[in-house]
Parts: C-alpha cells; sequence; structure tokens
C-alpha cells in the first residue's frame, strides 16, 4: 500500500506565522495528487515533510498504515525529484543512477538490472557514459528521474521538476511524466505553480494559499466549480471573465440577471433574497459569438490574439475587459462590435463580500 495520509500537519519556525497549518488530506494508493500554488503558499514544504528532510511541527504522515514522523528518509519507500536536479557533476549519468543503490547496498547485477529497465524507460542508454555538464536541460531531467525510478519506491515525489525547461520540453516531458505514472502503477504527488500542469497531469488538485487547501477535486471539478474567487483565478488561463450580476426572483426560481441577460440558476430560492448583488464568472472558452440580440452582450474589439486553431477575442464592455477563446475562423477588426452568449450551466456566482462560489454544491 502506497496510500498517504496527512493528519493535522503543521510547520512552524521559531517567532514565525505557520508556514503549514493543520493540513489534513488523504492520497489514494497509485493517485497522481498535483500540489497548486503561488510561490511561498507550502507546498515544497508540504513535500519535503512527506519526505521526511523537513522536521513536522506537529501531526502525522503516514505511508500505507504506518506513522513514518520517525523513520529515516531513505527507509519511508519514496524518492524525491528535485527542480534543480542535484546530479553529482563528477559522476557519469550511470554512477548518478547507482549512487543511492550502493549506498543501501545492492547488488551489483541487481544495480545494472535496475538502470537499464530505468535507462530504456527513460531513452536515455545513450546517455550513461556522460557527464551532467555534456547533458541538455531535459536529459539532465530525464536522469534525475531515472535516479528516482532505480530505487523502486511506492511513492514519487516531484518538486517543480519542470520549472527549467523551455516550453516546448516542458510539454514534451508532461507527456513522458504522465505515461511513467501510468506505467510504474505508483502514487505520484507533483508540487508546480503552473496550472497546465496540473490540470494536464493531476488525478486531484490540491489546490493552497497561506499555508492551506483552498480546494481539492478533479481537474473538472475545480474548473466548473472553483470554491472561491482565488482559485477561479488561479486556474483560469486566459483569465476568467468578471461582470456585475443580480439574483432575482420569478414565480419561485432563482435567475441571474448579467447586465441585462436573464438565466436561470439552481439556487435555492428560500435561501437568496431578491435583488441579491453578485459577481458572475465565466471562462473564455464558455462564451461564443452569437447573432441573437436577446440573449447576449454588445461588446468591441480590442485586438485578437492568435494560438494555433485558436483565437482570443479581447473585449470591452462597459469598463470591463472581456475574452472569449473560440475557433480561428475568421479576421476581426479593432473597434468591431460583436455579440457575446454565455453558456448558463458554465456561469459561477460569487458573493461580493466573502468572494465564495455560490453554485458550489449544486
Amino acid at each position: 500500500m502506497s496510500s498517504i495520509t496527512l493528519k493535522s500537519l503543521s510547520k512552524q519556525y521559531s517567532n514565525e506565522v505557520k508556514i503549514l497549518d493543520n493540513i489534513n488530506l488523504h492520497i489514494q494508493d497509485k493517485e497522481f495528487l498535483v500540489l497548486l500554488g503561488p510561490s511561498g503558499c507550502g507546498k515544497s514544504t508540504l513535500l519535503r515533510m512527506i519526505a521526511g528532510i523537513e522536521d513536522i511541527s506537529q501531526g502525522e504522515v503516514n505511508i500505507g498504515d504506518v506513522c513514518v514522523n520517525d523513520v529515516e528518509p531513505k527507509d519511508r519507500g519514496v524518492a524525491m525529484v528535485f527542480q534543480n536536479y542535484a546530479l553529482y557533476p563528477h559522476m557519469t549519468v550511470y554512477e548518478n543512477m547507482a549512487y543511492g543503490l550502493k549506498i543501501k547496498k545492492v547488488k551489483k547485477s541487481e544495480r545494472e538490472r535496475r538502470i537499464k529497465a530505468a535507462a530504456d524507460i527513460l531513452q536515455i542508454n545513450p546517455l550513461l557514459k556522460r557527464h551532467p555538464s555534456q547533458l541538455s536541460g531535459g536529459q539532465k531531467q530525464r536522469v534525475a528521474i531515472g535516479r528516482a525510478i532505480v530505487k523502486e519506491p511506492n511513492v514519487f515525489l516531484m518538486d517543480e521538476p519542470l520549472s527549467n525547461l523551455d516550453a516546448k520540453l516542458r510539454n514534451e516531458m508532461r507527456i513522458e511524466i504522465k505515461k511513467l505514472h501510468e506505467r510504474l502503477n505508483s502514487t505520484f504527488i507533483y508540487v508546480t505553480h503552473d496550472q497546465v500542469e496540473a490540470v494536464t497531469l493531476g488525478d486531484r488538485i490540491a489546490i493552497m494559499a497561506d499555508g492551506k487547501f483552498r480546494q481539492i477535486g478533479t481537474p473538472l471539478e475545480i474548473m466548473n466549480r472553483p470554491v472561491d474567487m482565488f482559485v477561479a483565478n488561479f486556474i483560469s488561463s486566459p483569465p476568467i471573465n468578471y461582470l456585475n450580476a443580480v439574483l432575482v426572483k420569478r414565480q419561485g426560481q432563482i435567475y441571474v440577471d448579467i447586465e441585462g441577460v436573464l438565466m436561470e440558476t439552481q439556487l435555492p430560492a428560500e435561501r437568496i433574497p431578491d435583488n441579491t448583488e453578485v459577481i458572475a464568472g465565466i471562462r473564455p472558452e464558455h462564451c461564443f459569438i452569437t447573432e441573437d440580440p436577446n440573449h447576449s452582450l454588445a461588446m468591441k474589439i480590442l485586438f485578437t490574439e492568435i494560438i494555433g486553431t485558436d483565437v482570443l477575442l479581447h473585449l470591452q464592455f462597459k469598463t470591463f475587459n472581456f475574452i472569449v477563446k473560440k475557433s480561428f475562423d475568421r479576421t476581426y477588426t479593432k473597434g468591431e462590435e460583436v455579440r457575446v452568449g454565455m453558456s448558463a450551466n458554465h456561469v459561477n456566482l460569487f458573493d461580493k463580500q466573502t468572494q465564495t462560489n455560490l453554485r458550489c454544491g449544486q
């Protein structure tokens, strides 16, 4: 069993605010969990506490049914891949991959078997005699992952492993890491501040801020129903659109009036006062250009941004900037007026004071 349970986990340095505050989480056996959040939110500290290279101020880390608070890192059955690769410059690739096994006194024949198997998986056989200075960034990252694989751990911990790579290589390595998880059938915990990585890789995503979890769920759950505006902002690329709106009652139903466009909601009528002011959030991919004048808003084109076969229309509505993501099927000119509709099922409604999502739990 390589499930992980964190119970009331906290981290505090002397005379400082808590880095982690009462963290509780269960990670399923063979799950791919992504810890996502801004710099300084505590995600890397949490990963190091699971690895055993950061002391625990309070709480428990359990791997399987065993509390590992007092277990040495090398005996926890985990392997960590660092952001900076952490390769020994004076050793060859082969020696880097073999070093941890030598420390654990693994027999030479077994070391060779494991290194060959990892090199085959990562396609780095031609690199085994090279030194790190002779490798590209992508090759170094593969070696760092290979060094983790040869340990045959139950749990892989990855701390922003792709952040030093260029965009093209990051895309390629994301696919490789996803394949690796499926092939090794192990538990992965992956730290990143890149929401594209999180959505692409994670079975679940745990979004962190200020040492706490703000939301834990599947990529689809978090994209469709962010619990608050912080999560909505953080997990949106291009940025989510916001407009002023009012909740109104009609024949026992709650409707949202977004700048004159009326849409039905499933909010409980008994708990929502009539004419409640809210903020409507709608992602660019859930907006569309339409000819319908009754269920759309007139907006003006500011500029366009072509992304492959899609185009981002940057628009202005009153004092709001607004983005529509659509297929690139025609050219738009600056100042051109278009009508924008919104998918009612994908409109999230946020309380103006608390910024929490009123539609969560529907």
